[in-house]
């Protein structure tokens, strides 16, 4: 049956919408014809958790923000930063572009050599898929500059073949500018690409653009807040298995 996405994907045109709207059997228990694999990094190839939230807090207190949980500040992850104050401050007025300034300048003083590690599988992993002809690329809400010092620092620059941060795109996720952009550049369509993400930003962008989803548990979701995914694993390795 044909899914419909959760919102109109304003600003495609139908003729570029419909070129990758696909049909999902909900009953694939593989990923058949898998050409393109979309990732995400915070919580899926890159362990940022522990220095994302000791940012967040950092910023909350230099702008005498009201108090918020480690978890709370976690589950903000996969938004694009000028996207969180009024979700994280709901009953607050917050400037969003000084919220925004104030954490890169804080998480630039975090991140320091070695403070972001892959996960456990993610480089092997990533080889493997590239042998096998897996076009291979990032769509992040992170920025455009730290994600690809982690693609050369972290030993992906050879495998990563095209990357998307917030600042590529108009819309962050879940709107499916990200993935539609990436199926545009490669000519690839819906139904042969799969969004792999730790979050149910990630599955729902995914989900918007019509594409096979994979949410791993590893990271910043819960299996019930994946639960709309596709596919789920509880370590990068098990990608192998599915395509």
């Amino acid at each position: 049956m044909a899914r419909k996405a959760d919102f109109p994907l304003n600003g495609f045109s139908n003729m570029r919408q419909n070129h990758y709207l696909c049909t999902r059997n909900q009953n694939h228990t593989v990923m058949s014809r898998i050409k393109l694999a979309i990732l995400d990094f915070d919580g899926t190839l890159g362990d940022t958790t522990a220095l994302i939230v000791r940012t967040t807090q950092a910023t909350i207190r230099e702008l005498g923000l009201p108090a918020r949980t480690d978890a709370q500040c976690a589950s903000m992850i996969g938004l694009r930063l000028v996207e969180i104050p009024p979700v994280l401050f709901p009953e607050h007025e917050i400037d969003c572009d000084l919220y925004a300034a104030t954490y890169r300048r804080i998480f630039h003083e975090f991140d320091t050599d070695g403070a972001v590690q892959l996960y456990p599988n993610v480089i092997e992993t990533l080889k493997e898929l590239k042998k096998r002809g897996i076009i291979l690329t990032i769509a992040s809400s992170r920025s455009r500059s730290t994600l690809i010092k982690y693609i050369e620092n972290l030993g992906m620059a050879d495998i990563i073949s095209y990357v998307l941060g917030a600042d590529d795109v108009k819309e962050g996720k879940p709107h499916p500018e990200g993935i539609i952009k990436t199926l545009e550049k490669f000519g690839i369509p819906a139904e042969q690409t799969v969004m792999v993400g730790d979050t149910i930003f990630d599955i729902e962008m995914g989900i918007n653009a019509f594409t096979k989803t994979c949410g791993v548990t590893y990271g910043n979701g819960s299996r019930a807040s994946l639960s709309k995914a596709d596919w789920l694993i509880d370590d990068f390795s098990q990608l192998e298995d599915l395509v």
